[in-house]
């Protein structure tokens, strides 16, 4: 008769990392994208020659689904207990790794949705806005 040590649940707690980072981040970019595009269709009928520069948010949102992808697999291609020892130590810390990118994806995302409907639209009515945008990307470093 064997003892249950825990560690045989430890992969459910891994995936399960793997799982979060992966699903909150797509979460993330989802809301990113819809809530900035919003904001570029809308200033695509004020001013339609700014909306291929308005698409900047658009695509920093979609890296964030981008990002938990590969923090997804990153967590599942160490997850192997035939091969190596798995402990629950192990689960834990993936499942929280998996979390924070998660979660930070999350979060990050809805910033970018909100932030980037107010500056597209901001743009569509000062165009000049866009110049001080970018010189201030220059100057720090970006």
């Amino acid at each position: 008769m064997s003892t249950f040590s825990g560690d045989e649940t430890a992969p459910f707690f891994g995936f399960l990392g793997a799982a979060a980072a992966l699903v909150f981040s797509c979460m993330g970019a989802a809301y990113g994208t819809a809530k900035s595009g919003v904001g570029v269709a809308s200033m695509g009928v004020m001013r339609p020659e700014l909306v291929m520069k308005s698409i900047v948010p658009v695509v920093m949102a979609g890296v964030l689904g981008i990002y938990g992808l590969i923090i997804a697999v990153i967590i599942s291609t160490g997850i192997n207990p035939k091969a190596k020892s798995y402990y629950l130590f192990d689960g834990y810390a993936h499942l929280s790794s998996g979390l924070a990118c998660g979660l930070a994806g999350l979060s990050a995302g809805m910033a970018i949705g909100i932030v980037g409907d107010a500056g597209v639209r901001a743009n569509a009515q000062q165009p000049k806005l866009f110049v001080v945008q970018s010189r201030m990307r220059k100057e720090c470093g970006s």
